[in-house]
């Protein structure tokens, strides 16, 4: 079953552009870690992050549309937000699933 929608709940991000592969990296010094594959060039690597967003919404069991960037659109630090999970239940998520 589907988890409700509820509030949203904010937390850091850093992406990495020109990886090998496309990937939610885990934690950082508090700071979640993704790469990407696109360069940062005229805004690729932002565009890859939506694909990233995505992968992360797979990984924590909601619907895509519950993940979305708050802040930090074009910068490698973002803040991303997602529905009904706090800071601590996304990590706690993560990092039973991620290398």
């Amino acid at each position: 079953m589907a988890k409700q929608p509820g509030p949203m709940n904010n937390f850091p991000v850093k992406v990495q552009p020109k990886a090998s592969r496309v990937q939610v990296v885990g934690y950082r010094d508090g700071v979640l870690q993704f790469r990407v594959t696109a360069p940062q060039d005229k805004g690729r690597a932002n565009a890859a992050v939506v694909a990233v967003v995505a992968l992360l919404a797979d990984a924590l069991g909601v619907a895509r549309f519950w993940v979305r960037i708050v802040r930090g659109q074009s910068s490698r630090y973002k803040v991303l937000a997602v529905e009904s999970l706090t800071p601590e239940d996304v990590r706690g998520i993560l990092e039973t699933g991620v290398d």
